[in-house]
Formats: structure tokens, sequence, C-alpha cells
């Protein structure tokens, strides 16, 4: 009978096996596994090579079209497939079902999915391979031997099942076979089924810059039959790929725009040839490129701001947008120029990232009155065909400025200074001043005021003329000069609501007129106040007889007219009874004076005829008729002499002073001795002797008053009596003494001195009774030694009594330790003693009683009950603490300890006593240390505890006190805090604060529910590449408690420092036990370079020389290097030459372009500028050419440096040339030896223009064959020309040699470049005219001078040839003229030195022009031709005398060899 598959019955296959065969197991749930019968033992060894499994395959494709599962049945696999080598996916569970559709759903076919182990589907493109076992079961019998084996080794289960309506299931054990039968074949026809072809990708993305024809992406298919596929492409957005239909290649056929379009569906069809046409819709998403820049909104940018704008207020905002995406459409502003242009303006404005523009500096109308500022707008950058691009534009902000009154008026013209006459008439002018506003676009009205107080002048308020208001008198002014100042105020207020306004200072002189007379004055010149009353009278004195022209003493007359210059002269002169015998000093005073009165007749001074003498002075103002007079009358008192001797009325006087008497205190008001003399005679001077004593005792000097002058020295203790002498002297130095006796009286200045100390002992419950003993200095038997006794009110004076006369002091009750607040038990009575003086005396005693502690009281506690907690398992921990005080007072009587009483829970606790002070104890309660709580396990979380406290030194062991104490247990948070890894990964943050606030947060976990997680930060490392960058990053960053890391400095550099890292941790601030922190984390922060730095040229320290005839293009002449601390483009360095100006040796300067290029080379970390000859240089041009180089690096914003390079130019004027005497071909060939002689002798670079035959240049007198021409240069741009070149060789012998040796033989200018045809026409046309007016000059010259010298011509020839017949040795000598013809007093024709005879006429006389010639020295002998007949004898001359001889006829004389010489009959010395 076939076996029937029911409910929870389950078909398995064998383990898979290398036989590659499959068994089928049947099983219920619960029962025995049930094989399939005989019929299938022929399919034993059924082998299946490969086996392919996909998802969502097409059950009804599995089974090959030729049946369906029944419904209900789910077909699940048990065990997990085997993957062998599959590359794409790892060994994993996977699990196949085939789930029934639901009724609804019929007529689809189910389908068979693949999941992994998670429930989670899967997709498989690599191969199962699988062994399948003989399907060995037959219909009745279980499995054989080699079957347990396989089914232990692993098994594929199919699990069939099938579900009632109502979720009941039934077995139907009969209906297992014949679906089995029908599975069968479904499984066998599966391994032969063709799939379709799978699209495995349905999203791409394509950049919006890709162009035309280009790959855009791959479509991917596969196939699991490895059939050939075929690609094509539909729907409404395929026009813009085109796709190979064999590869399925995609390429780019219409410009993509991202902001046009950002998504792109296509439907991509693929197929095998095989199945139908797979089809599927795919994304295209267009990423974006950075392909727009910023466009600036709401154009044009104008404004009006007022120039009081404040420092840092926005005066407009731009806005630029962007419509690229992420870091593309970030818009930054920056300002590019300010016009006007100069670095003022431009530092005075600044742009914020918003747009908004921001004033950076003051404004001012009076500057500029209008500004337009060039503003760029760039994006963040982004990649634009491969290239990281940067768009940006530009715009401009127009401002009018509005001229606000902010300045003050200003005077026009100053100083201002004015002169007016004294006594002028009211109202005259006297100036004007004149302001004006400094705001000229406000222009306010201006006033005008006098700020002066009491000025006899006024300003009129409009015009600013100034007057004169009131009567001016010069002498009653301060001064000639009045000072007034002036305000000039605008009408309406400034812009901070004050007046506008400014003062200045007027000048005004006023002039002197003669309307005073002088008058006389009772003072000093120097110190004389002119502008008091005057006086008519004076008076003075004089010893009686005085010499002559000795002066009145005491007379202080100053005359003084107030009046300047010329007006201020006056005379004076003596009137008056007694005017002979005196005369007065000066008689001419200008201005003003001090008179004197001399003595003038001695013997009229006389005491004895008059005591008083009186003249009269007249001081007279010639200039001033009608008011010229003044008169001063003078009153002279007579001195008289010395002749008496000062008396005392007592030889000896008794007096007395108390002690301590105040310094001042007078003894005696006056002891007066009798002068009889008059005047300083007779005035007396009091003196106390000896001086020792005047440091106790002074006396007037005048009046004769003793007084004390220290009373600190007058003690009677010390010293009672004092003895002095007081003396009187007279003005005449006379003197006269009597003698003081002194005595010292007491005074209660001594306090009672208390005998001892008084410290008395007594225990509690007993009276005290002691005596206090003292004595005093003062004078015995007075009050001032009587002493008395009295408690001074405290703290316990009212526990005792003392006697006042005897000073006995008794307690008045027993004494009690306890109630003394003093933890020693001691009571202190303050005892005064004190005199009956006035004032009283007295002097104080503590009295310190200490009264001994008996053992009388018993604990007390200090709360009525206690309440602690503990936290669970905490052995030994503290709980709380217990207090009792004890209010004995010894240590021994208020001991207290401490302990528990037995009770529930008592043993789990330890109490320790600690004394805190006197009588006062403290219980520490703990936990035992050998115990354990375990809150979880206690039914009551609380202990109620008993706590005794005892007085162990008390009599009665009853004498202890209780309190209650509850301890509460308590749960502990234990576990430590993490932190979570995903929280750790790197954080990036720009450069200098581009970045501010959050970057990064970190997280962590704690599974303790009562938590509170704070992040902590530990250290900061800071690196620059691989190598530490010390501390320079430590307050980049701050970590908050909450895990939040935040920029804290906008000093951040990316050039000392591109990485930090941050060692943190976490704390649970609510960790009770265990370790609150979590392990150190490390957070690496990475610093991201901005293009902050400007490159930075290298110094230049050598000198660059070109010489522009040898400098073809393309050759080096300069290099600068410059180096750029940022990195990527920000630190590439590109250089560019700006501008070129040819400096002249005249200092004229000469623009140039294109003159110069430069090149950039890297070069470790720097770049080198290469500065190269672009094109043909000027040969003729002499000085240097200034070439400005900048360097720029290559990101925005882009930084900018410059530096000028002199490079000088060495013309043609320095080109020498050398001649050799050898060939061109060896002078090449010893070129190099050459240029290293030329370059030994003269320390200069060599630089050869050209080496040719000789017959190229000009003539020359030397046999030279070849040319060299060359420059010689200096590397500090200086160069040799042929003088120094030939002096430098002709210096170095050694040089010289050698170049000689190499074959040089001249040394000349090198040839310059030849002008153009036009300069050489010019300078034919102007050489013929001037040859042809020189040719008219000297034609004319001829002319005449040949019919001025005819007969002198003959008379020459006539002398000449009588001069030859005379004998040298007859004639006789003289000196000769040098260079004329004149006859010297000989008569010796000083040319030819031939004597003549003075008696014979040669006819020179015959007129003045032929006495002398206008060239005697002329040698007129010429190389005769051989067949003339006319020869001269050869003769050697040598004057007669030596003395006489001439300097050029011994020239002459001394040439050898002697010449032969013929004479031209024709010429003479006359010709020229």
């Amino acid at each position: 009978m076939q076996p029937k598959l029911g409910p929870n019955t389950t078909m398995s296959t064998r383990p898979l096996s290398a036989t590659s065969s499959l068994c089928l197991n049947i099983s219920r749930d619960g029962d025995s596994t049930t094989s399939l019968g005989s019929p299938f033992q022929c399919l034993a060894h059924l082998s299946v090579k490969k086996f392919f499994l996909m998802s969502n395959l097409n059950l009804h494709q599995l089974l090959g079209g030729r049946g369906r599962l029944p419904p209900g049945y789910n077909l699940l696999s048990g065990q997990p497939w085997q993957v062998w080598k599959c590359p794409r996916t790892a060994r994993s569970s996977l699990q196949s079902s085939v789930q029934h559709q639901p009724q609804e759903s019929r007529g689809r076919h189910p389908e068979i999915s693949l999941r992994d182990s998670g429930g989670n589907p899967r997709q498989l493109t690599g191969c199962l391979r699988m062994s399948w076992s003989s399907l060995c079961r037959s219909w009745g019998g279980g499995p054989g031997p080699a079957q347990e084996r396989r089914q232990r080794s692993g098994s594929v289960k199919m699990r069939v099942q099938r579900q009632h309506p109502q979720g009941h299931s039934h077995r139907h054990p009969g209906r297992m076979a014949w679906r089995s039968l029908v599975l069968l074949p479904f499984l066998l026809a599966a391994v032969s089924g063709n799939t379709v072809p799978i699209i495995s990708v349905t999203i791409f993305h394509v950049p919006e810059d890709l162009e035309l024809g280009q790959f855009a992406f791959q479509l991917q298919a596969y196939d699991l039959d490895n059939d050939p596929l075929t690609y094509q492409i539909g729907g409404t957005d395929a026009f813009y790929f085109a796709v190979d239909s064999e590869t399925g290649r995609v390429t780019l056929r219409k410009s993509l725009d991202r902001e046009l379009q950002a998504k792109l569906t296509i439907t991509v069809g693929v197929s095998d040839g095989v199945n139908n046409e797979v089809s599927k819709k795919i994304t295209i998403i267009v990423d974006d490129r950075n392909d727009n820049a910023p466009v600036f909104q709401y154009l044009p940018y104008n404004a009006i701001i007022a120039e009081n704008t404040s420092v840092h207020s926005i005066i407009y905002t731009v806005f630029a947008n962007d419509s690229d995406t992420g870091n593309a459409s970030k818009v930054s502003y920056s300002i590019e120029e300010v016009i006007p242009d100069n670095v003022n303006n431009h530092q005075l404005f600044y742009i914020l990232t918003n747009g908004s523009v921001v004033l950076n500096g003051s404004l001012d109308y009076a500057k500029n009155t209008f500004y337009q500022i060039k503003i760029l707008a760039q994006d963040g950058g982004g990649w634009l065909h491969n290239n990281w691009t940067v768009q940006k534009s530009f715009t401009y902000l127009s401002l009018t400025i509005k001229d606000m009154p902010n300045l003050d008026p200003r005077f026009l013209n100053e100083p201002y200074s004015g002169s007016v006459p004294e006594n002028c008439d009211l109202g005259t002018t006297v100036l004007t001043v004149t302001a004006m506003d400094q705001d000229t676009g406000v222009n306010d009205k201006i006033s005008y005021i006098i700020t002066n107080a009491s000025v006899p002048f006024v300003i009129n308020n409009t015009t600013g003329t100034i007057t004169v208001s009131e009567p001016l008198d010069r002498e009653q002014l301060p001064s000639d000069e009045v000072l007034l100042q002036v305000t000039a105020r605008e009408e309406h207020p400034d812009i901070h609501g004050k007046v506008a306004q400014t003062s200045t200072l007027v000048t005004v002189l006023v002039t002197d007129v003669n309307d005073n007379k002088p008058q006389f004055y009772n003072c000093s010149l120097s110190s004389c106040n002119f502008s008091a009353s005057a006086q008519n009278h004076f008076t003075g004195n004089i010893i009686e007889h005085s010499s002559t022209r000795l002066p009145v003493s005491n007379l202080n007359i100053v005359a003084y007219d107030p009046d300047k210059g010329i007006n201020s002269n006056f005379e004076l002169s003596l009137q008056g009874p007694n005017a002979n015998a005196f005369t007065v000093f000066p008689t001419t005073i200008a201005g003003a004076g001090e008179v004197q009165i001399l003595v003038q007749n001695s013997a009229l001074v006389d005491y004895e005829i008059s005591h008083v003498m009186v003249v009269q002075v007249i001081a007279n103002d010639t200039g001033n008729p009608t008011d010229c007079c003044s008169t001063a009358t003078v009153t002279i008192d007579l001195i008289d002499s010395n002749d008496h001797i000062p008396e005392f009325p007592q030889s000896t006087y008794t007096l007395s002073v108390m002690e301590n008497s105040p310094d001042g205190t007078v003894i005696t008001p006056n002891i007066t001795a009798y002068d009889p003399d008059s005047g300083v005679l007779g005035q007396i001077t009091y003196q106390l002797l000896p001086e020792t004593i005047c440091d106790i005792f002074t006396v007037n000097a005048t009046t004769g008053a003793l007084l004390v002058r220290n009373g600190s020295l007058l003690d009677r203790e010390t010293r009672s009596i004092y003895y002095a002498n007081l003396q009187a002297k007279d003005g005449g130095d006379l003197v006269g003494t009597t003698v003081l006796e002194i005595t010292v009286l007491d005074a209660n200045d001594m306090a009672p001195v208390v005998i001892g100390s008084y410290f008395i002992s007594v225990e509690e419950g007993q009276n005290v009774s002691t005596q206090i003993q003292a004595i005093d200095n003062d004078e015995p038997d007075s009050p001032n030694s009587k002493l008395g006794f009295m408690i001074l009110p405290g703290l316990f004076s009212d526990n005792f009594t003392i006697s006042e006369d005897t000073g006995e002091m008794h307690s008045k009750e027993p004494l009690d330790c306890e109630a003394l607040e003093d933890e020693r038990g001691q009571m202190v009575v303050t005892v005064m003693v004190y005199d009956h003086g006035k004032p009283p005396l007295n002097t104080t005693v503590n009295v310190t009683i200490t009264v001994g502690d008996l053992n009388d009281n018993i604990p007390v506690f200090l709360n009525q009950s206690y309440e602690f907690s503990v936290f669970e398992d905490s052995p030994g921990s503290f709980v709380g603490e217990v207090n009792a005080t004890d209010a004995d007072r010894t240590e021994i009587n208020s001991r207290i300890s401490f302990r528990l009483e037995r009770g529930s829970g008592s043993s789990n606790f330890l109490i320790r006593s600690t004394r805190l002070g006197p009588g006062n104890y403290s219980g520490q309660l703990s936990v035992d240390p050998e115990m354990s709580l375990d809150y979880d396990t206690l039914q009551q979380k609380f202990f109620t505890l008993t706590v005794l406290a005892e007085n162990t030194a008390a009599d009665n062991a009853g004498d202890k006190a209780n309190v209650s104490a509850i301890v509460h247990i308590l749960d502990v948070n234990d576990e430590s805090p993490t932190i979570l890894p995903g929280s750790l990964q790197d954080a990036s943050v720009a450069e200098n604060g581009t970045q501010q606030g959050l970057i990064h947060t970190l997280s962590a976990f704690d599974p303790d529910t009562n938590h509170s997680l704070v992040f902590e930060e530990l250290a900061v490392a800071c690196f620059k590449g691989d190598s530490s960058a010390e501390d320079v990053c430590w307050d980049w960053f701050v970590l908050a408690p909450n895990g939040s890391v935040l920029v804290n400095s906008s000093d951040i550099d990316y050039e000392v420092c591109d990485r930090v890292l941050l060692t943190l941790r976490v704390e649970d601030l609510y960790t009770e036990k265990g370790n609150r922190y979590s392990q150190n984390e490390t957070l690496r922060i990475i610093i991201i370079d901005v293009n902050d730095n400007m490159p930075v040229f290298e110094a230049i320290s050598e000198t660059f020389v070109v010489v522009p005839e040898i400098s073809p293009v393309e050759l080096q002449v300069a290099t600068v290097k410059a180096t750029d601390a940022d990195s990527g483009l920000g630190g590439t360095i590109t250089f560019s030459i700006v501008s070129v100006v040819l400096v002249e040796d005249n200092g004229v300067s000469r623009p140039f372009e294109n003159l110069f290029g430069v090149s950039t080379t890297p070069d470790k970390g720097a770049y080198i500028g290469s500065i190269r000859v672009a094109s043909n240089l000027d040969e003729s041009l002499k000085g240097q050419y200034k070439v400005t180089v900048e360097a720029k690096d290559g990101e925005e914003p882009v930084h900018r440096a410059q530096t000028v390079l002199s490079i000088f130019t060495v013309d043609q004027s320095y080109r020498v040339r050398l001649q050799f005497v050898t060939t061109v071909e060896e002078v090449q060939s010893n070129s190099e030896n050459i240029k290293l002689a030329l370059t030994t002798v003269t320390k200069a670079a060599v630089y050869v223009v050209a080496i040719r035959s000789v017959e190229d240049t000009r003539d020359t007198h030397v046999d030279a064959k070849s040319v060299m021409e060359a420059y010689f240069v200096y590397s500090n741009g200086t160069a040799l020309d042929v003088n120094d070149l030939s002096i430098l060789i002709q210096s170095d012998p050694v040089g010289l040699a050698e170049l000689v040796k190499l074959g040089l033989a001249v040394i000349g200018p090198g040839e310059v470049t030849k002008p153009t045809k036009e300069v050489e026409l010019i300078g034919i046309i102007a050489g013929l005219a001037a040859f042809l007016l020189i040719f008219i000059l000297i034609m004319t010259l001829v002319l005449v001078l040949t019919t001025r010298s005819y007969k002198r011509k003959l008379s020459a020839m006539k002398a000449l040839k009588v001069a030859t017949t005379f004998n040298p040795a007859t004639a006789q000598q003289g000196a000769g003229i040098p260079g004329t013809n004149q006859y010297n007093a000989e008569g010796a024709n000083p040319m030819l030195n031939q004597p003549l005879d003075p008696s014979h006429d040669l006819g020179f006389h015959e007129d003045s022009i032929s006495v002398t010639s206008t060239n005697s020295l002329d040698e007129n002998t010429v190389n005769a031709p051989a067949d003339d007949s006319f020869e001269v004898e050869q003769v050697k001359m040598q004057p007669t005398d030596p003395t006489d001889k001439e300097v050029l006829v011994a020239a002459l004389n001394l040439k050898e060899p002697t010449k032969t010489a013929y004479l031209n009959t024709t010429f003479t010395t006359t010709d020229l």
C-alpha cells in the first residue's frame, strides 16, 4: 500500500554526498521516517551535476510547466544547502520555501524564494554543487545502513503542510503516496529548465558635465544559462542616451543639466534569445557639477550713508545665488577693490559671509564723497570636467557719502593782531575776524562772541568786526596787549547735539599817550605795587655824622611815571629846610626808579642839633607842561650812640613750676632790665645760661618771660630744684645778669604698682579669700600716694567683694566648676588699685581662680534620635555619627564611650568613640568589615539600633544614656560607562575659524538606570604630518560635558598642525561603586587646509647681468624663489611678470612689454621662477631693467606677492675688440684658454660675441689675422671698457705673457652697430655742409696771408742765405728767444742757433710784421731729391757756453744722428 502524505508530514532528502545522489525521506511530526516504495528504487543512481538557484523563480518554470503543488502546502528545507566555490556570496544558510498563494489568487503560479537563516531574501549568482543520494527507499522498508550514515552527515528536508481553514490540522496518511508521485517529476523537471536574464542594478549616477559621446554607465544583467544577452532602452528620457545592444555600454547623446532635470527614468530591456525579454525601469541620478557661477540679485547696488556712520555698522547687504548644490552652492563674498584705490580705502570696508558690507573705519566727507566697492562672489568650489573649479562673479556697490555737521568751524588767516591808541573814541574799529564751516556740504551760519570777561572791546556777532566799547587807559590795563578770546559758533548743533564752535586769540596792542605825571611810592622797586595810592610823606634814619654819599637808611622811595617810552622820562631835585645837608640820587629816571637821599654835608647831620631833619623831593615831567610835577616830603630821624649797661632790679629771683608742665608754660611773665639809651641801643635782648638748662627752660628774648621748653624733663622724682643765670644785652652788646632759683613742685604722675601675681586654686563647693598688695612712688603722706581698691565690672565681679582700704577680697558663695564656661574651670576677676591724687591714677591686676572639677554629671545625646543610610555590599563603610556631651570639666570625668545594645541587626554594625573636645564625644557607626549587606535579600531595608553612652569614670555604673538610630540600606550604581565606537569616527574642521560651534558629537552608554554621563578631555596631542606639533592646538577645541566637540579658537592653523588627537573618557557622576570612568578613547580631528598664506619670496643675494648682444630668446638671465605655507592648490605658486621698466643711466625710466618671460619649476617644497629673454634686447640701451615678478597661489582666495629684480644691461660701448696674429681656426680652438687667461687677469666673466677674420674689420697697423669681440662683465653689473681692460692686462705681466703667447696683438674698441640709412644720409649732408664752410674760410685766409707775407718771404730768404756764410766759431753767442724769429741781443736766429754779425743788415726791419713769425719752430727741411744741387755740410752744433744753453736748442742739438738736410728754396719758416 502506498504511504499517504498527510498534514504535518515531512519529506526530506538524504545527506549530500560525493555520489551526487538524492534520497527523499518523508516523515510526520512525531512519527518515524517513512521511505518511498520500490517504484523509486530504480532511480537510485540518478545524478545531477549542477543545480542553480535564483531569487524569485517561478515555481511553474521550476516544474517545467507540468504541474502545481496542492493548495495549502509549503516546501521548506530543514538543512542549509552546501555552497561550493561561489565567487560573490559567502557560504551561508539558505532557506528555500515554496508558498502557495491565497485562494483569491490561484490563477497565479506559486513562487520559490531563497532566504538565509535570518529569513531575509538572498540572491545567488554563483553555483550550488550538490550530491543526490539514491532513491533507496522502498514502500515499506526503512533506510539501509549506507543511507543511515549519509543521513547522520546532514540532510535537506522538504516539509509539506496543509493548514485547516479554521486553524486545525488533520493527518491524511492515505494521501502520502500519490502526492509524492506528483512531487517527484516536478523536482526532476526543475533541473532541465532555462532561466530568464536578471537585471541587477537599477540606479546609476551620471555627472551633468559629461560630454556628448562619453561613457555614461554600464547596464548590468546576467543569465545563469550563460546565454548571450542583448540590450535596449526606452522611455520618455531615453533620448539622452545611446546603448550598445551587445555590451550594454551606455553613452551620452544629449547634454544634461541637473538644474533643469535632476533625475531621469528609462526602461531597460534585456533578452537572452530564449525566453521573453525582461524589462525594468532604472533611475539615473544626475550628479551636480560646479557649472554655475553666483548671480547677484536685485542689481544695481547703490547706497547713501552718513559720514558719521559708526564703525562695524552694516551699510549694505548684497546677495548672490548659486543654483548648484552642496559646497558649490555656498557663496562667499570678498572685496576686491575700493575706488579710490589706496591702502587705507581697501581696509575701510569688509564683507561678512552673508553679504553684509561692514564699515571698518571712519568716513570723512572732506576726504572722499564717493566710494565704489568691487565685490567678488565665489562659490565653495566643485568638480567640473575633472577639474576643481571655483566659479566667481563681480559687481559694484556705489556708496555716496552724506556730509554731516561733525566738524567745528575754522578761523581763516590766523593769528589775529591789531592796535589802537589809548583815549580813542568809542566804536573805533580794531580788526575783523573771519571763520567758516568746515562741513562744506552743510555750510552752517557762523556767529561771533568774545568770551573774555571785562574787556573794553565788543565784536559784531555777524561780521566779526571788533570795536572799542569802553574808554581805554593803557595805564589801567594789566598789559599793553589785550588778549581777546573770540569764539565762532555755528547756528545749529552738530551730530552729537553739541554746539559746534572754535576759539582763537586776538591780540590788541593799546599804544601810549603822555597823560600821567610821576608819583612817589613807599616800596622797593622789585616788589612795588603801582596800582596802590601814591604817597607824599616818607621817613628814614641815619646815624649822626655819617660819611658823605652815605644814603639815609630805612627809606624806600620809588618814583614812577606810568607812561611808556619817552613819555615816562622825568627829572628829580631836592628842596626844603635841610636840603643843603643832603642830595638826591639819581637826578633823571625813565619809567620807574628807586630814589635815595645821600649825605652831602656830614657836619650838618648832628643829633645834638636836631633829632629830625626834613627835605622835599621834586619829580618833574618835562614832556607834560600841564600836569608836570609831584612832591614828596622826607622826614629823617637821626640815631644816637650807645652809653648805658642794662640793669636788673634784683640780683636773685626765687621761682617754682609744676612737674610735667606743658611746653610753653609761663613760670614768670617778665623779669626786665633797664637801659636808658634810646632807639636800638636801648633795646634789650634776654638770654638764659648755661646752655644745658635751655633744654628744659627758655626765655623770651624781648620781654624776659621765663617759659617751660620741654615739660617732659621736669620730674620731681628725678630733680626737684634748678639754678640759672638770666643775661640782658642791649643793642650795643653791653650785658647785665641775675640769678634764677626754680623749684619743681610734685604732680600726681606715678600710678600705683601692684606687688606680686594672684593665681588661686580651689575645689568646687568652697569659698576664696585673698589680699591685694600695692605701693605708690609719689610724695609720701600726700593724696597722690594714698591707695584704694575696687573690683571692676566683669563676668565674675558679682561673685566677689573687696575692701576699699585694705584690698582684702572674698567670694560671696561656694564655687561650681560646671557653671563656668571656661573648659579649664578658671575665673578671672580684675581689681583696680587707684590713688587719691588729681587726677587719680590707677593700675589693674587680674586675680585668676581655678575651680577643681568633681564627677557629678551623666552623658547627654545631642539629638533625640538619629537616621542614617548606607549602600549595600559595603563592608567597613561609615554609616553615621552620634554625638554626646558630659558637663564635667576634667577629661577623666567627662570621658564618654559608646556601644550598641544587643538587638536585631546590631551584630552587623560597629561603633567607635572619638573625642571631639572637652566633654564632647562622637560615636562613629560603621558596617562590620566581616559583614556584607545585600539589599535584595533584606526583607526590611533598614535596621533600628540602640546606642548607649556611658561615663566610664562614674562611681555609679547605671549613669548612662541611650538613643535610637535607624540605618537604611541603599542600592548601588556599579557599572562603568562606555563610549559608542560609532561616535569616535574622524571629525574634520577647516582652519582659520571658518567653522565655528559644533563639529562633532560623542555618544556614550551606561547600563545603570540611574546615571549621569559627563565627557572629560584628558589630553590633546598635536601633529603636523608624522611629527609632533607640541602644544600649539591645546586650546583649539573644547569638549563639552554632553559630548559636543566645539571649535574654541579662530587660530586653527593647518600650517602648524594638521591632525589633533583628543584623549577622552566619559564619567558616570552617579557611580557609587566600581570604576566610574570608561576606557580612554581617542578622537581624531582632521584640520582641512584653507588658502590663507601669501607666497613669500626668498631674499635675492646675487646680481643679474644681461648682455643683449649675446642674449638669445629663452636665455635664462635671472631666477627668483618663493614658498607658500599652504598645501595643495593653495601652496602651488605660479610666477608672472607684471612690468618691465628700464632705468637708464641718466635716471629716465622707459616701460617695456613682453621683453622677459618667466617659467615656474617646483623645487623641494619651494618654487623657482626662471626669468628668460622673451624678445630681442636692444643692444644700445644703457642702464638696468627693473623687472616686477608676481607670485600667486592656485586656490581662491588667490594671494599674490611681488618682488622687483634688477637686471643690469651691458651695452655695446663695453664691447672690446681683441686682434690676434693667429688664424680664426686657431683662436677658436684656443678660445677656452684665452677666456681663462682673460678671466684670471680681469676677475670678470668673459662673453665672446664673435670670432672672425681681420678682413671683416677695419684696417690696422698690426699684421693681425683674426679678431675676437667680447664683453667683460662683473657680477655686480659693472663691465670693463677697452681702457680698463688695457690697464688690467698691462698690470699683470704673467697674464700679458700668456695672452701674447696665445696670439693677442692689439686691444681696441669693438665695432658698434652701423647706423641706419636715414642716419647715414643726415650725417653725409651735415658733413658736406661743414666741409664747404671750412673750405671757404681756409681759401679766404690763404689769400689774405699770401698777400701780406710776400715781402717777408723775400727778406727771410735773404737772411737765410747770409746766415749760411758765417762761421759759428767766430760769431758772438747769446741766448735765443724761444718760439719766435725775434733777434736776440746778439742778433742770433734762435731757430738755427747761428750767431750773426750785428752790423750786417739782413733786411728784417722793413716792416713790423717781418720781425716775428707765427710759427718759428717749424723745421723747414724735407727729404730732398737726389738731383738737388744744394748740399749743406753736416754740422754737429754745440753751444759755446753751457749756462746760455736754451732748452729747445739743447733738445735739437742732442738729436742722434744729425740729419742731413737740404734747403728748400721755395718755403721758409713763415709759410704757415
